[in-house]
């Protein structure tokens, strides 16, 4: 008796210790910053997250943007250039580092930049999710919700997703944190690409899902040493460089 006890009170910890698991949300309205871009339908929010339970707090450089009047990019970058340089050579206001690539160089999954498929889809685990451009929009989809597209513009395919259906996806990594870059859409026609500061990937997944963000579902970039942010504001340029070279970007352009 006195082990079923034990095992049935367990499990009740277990259950109580998950609903009671941190939540992160906004501190203030005053924990938001928000800065036009120097192209229409482009604006920078800089929002400060702070996990209840901890007091820990993660900081989102977010670039939203409507489709209806702005081009995505996936750029290339084999030359290796940094995404400040890839960003003005073909006039964008926004961008961030794109996927994932391996020791020589070489994109790991699904790119296709301008029209190009410069590296196919891959069926792995870590590769999850792809982000398309077809005829200006921006979809996320699941791996296996994806099948070829012959008038696809651009196309990443990364991984894991960190939203879907407006929940942070469970099951992600919560011990290792680090500088993450990720690329959301909303329920109306607004998406957004971003960078945070440390976190994991589980506490990214549990910010993206904030209701205030209104995201349906993001999908996580290359991050680490990787992560880069970069736009053009009307108050001049805020950056977050990459600590190394990376294969491709993600890029807001004007039409």
């Amino acid at each position: 008796m006195a082990g079923k006890f034990s095992h049935r009170a367990c499990a009740l910890l277990f259950l109580f210790a998950l609903s009671a698991r941190a939540a992160w949300s906004t501190s203030s309205p005053s924990s938001s910053e928000i800065e036009k871009a120097t192209a229409a339908g482009v604006e920078h929010r800089r929002i400060i997250f702070g996990e209840n339970s901890t007091g820990n707090e993660a900081t989102l450089d977010i670039a939203l943007f409507s489709p209806k009047s702005t081009v995505v990019r996936v750029i290339d970058n084999p030359d290796g250039d940094e995404l400040a340089a890839a960003i003005r050579r073909v006039r964008g206001v926004a961008g961030v580092n794109g996927g994932y690539f391996d020791p020589e160089n070489a994109p790991v999954g699904l790119v296709i930049a301008d029209g190009k498929m410069i590296a196919p889809f891959r069926k792995a685990k870590l590769l999850s999710g792809v982000m398309v451009v077809t005829k200006g929009r921006v979809e996320l989809l699941r791996a296996a919700e994806y099948s070829s597209r012959k008038n696809a513009t651009s196309a990443i395919q990364c991984g894991p997703l960190l939203v879907d259906d407006g929940k942070a996806v469970t099951g992600l990594n919560a011990t290792r944190p680090a500088r993450r870059t990720f690329v959301f859409t909303t329920g109306t026609d607004r998406c957004a690409i971003g960078c945070s500061s440390t976190v994991t990937l589980a506490g990214l997944g549990e910010i993206l899902a904030a209701p205030e963000l209104k995201v349906r579902r993001a999908l996580n970039l290359d991050g680490g040493s990787s992560s880069a942010f970069w736009f053009s504001g009307e108050n001049g340029v805020t950056s977050i460089a990459e600590r190394k070279t990376v294969r491709n970007f993600v890029v807001i352009a004007p039409k």
